[in-house]
């Protein structure tokens, strides 16, 4: 696995290596040791699997507050997306700043999401899977969220939006009240 650091500290993509034969491939998406490395997280507690029908549909942006702090290891089997993290921890140098990287079944690359951020995505094709491991089990009363057209945060969605959720259209944008959180 090539571990890419990202501007958002503590952030990577992560390109796995194939091996490739006539039939088929074999890679890793996990090794303990090579997290272990580059000072990741090791212990996940949750995997899950989601699947998205339509182009441009967003899902996200969520977030677990303190002590209920997520961790998540995102691959695209399916189709292609576009992933995307913002930091909402508060103390940091790019808080509220986003990234996004495209994650297709294709190119196999894995966005890994440290605690304190948000994270969501757009699916960029008719049908989109996605999985992802997570570290800590989810806490309804702990989740945040940025509103995934927030001015503060300005994502740049390479698609027209075609469909979110009620629930992600009712977080409200963010205000001089929204604290982020402490990691």
């Amino acid at each position: 696995m090539i571990f890419n650091p990202l501007i958002l500290a503590g952030a990577f993509t992560i390109d796995v290596q194939p091996f490739q034969d006539s039939r088929g491939f074999f890679t890793r998406t996990f090794c303990e040791n090579e997290f272990s490395a580059h000072g990741l997280v090791q212990h996940f507690v949750q995997a899950n699997h989601s699947g998205t029908n339509g182009k441009g549909i967003i899902r996200g942006m969520h977030f677990q507050r303190t002590p209920f702090f997520e961790v998540k290891l995102v691959k695209c089997v399916q189709g292609a997306i576009f992933d995307v993290i913002v930091d909402v921890r508060k103390n940091s140098p790019t808080f509220l700043q986003w990234y996004g990287a495209e994650l297709t079944a294709e190119n196999k690359k894995m966005m890994y999401v440290p605690a304190g951020f948000a994270h969501g995505f757009q699916s960029l094709t008719d049908y989109s899977e996605i999985t992802y491991m997570v570290s800590g089990f989810y806490n309804k009363e702990s989740e945040g969220g940025v509103k995934y057209d927030d001015p503060k945060v300005k994502i740049e969605w390479p698609l027209p939006i075609s469909l979110v959720s009620d629930k992600d259209m009712k977080i409200p944008f963010i205000d001089s009240t929204f604290e982020g959180v402490l990691v």
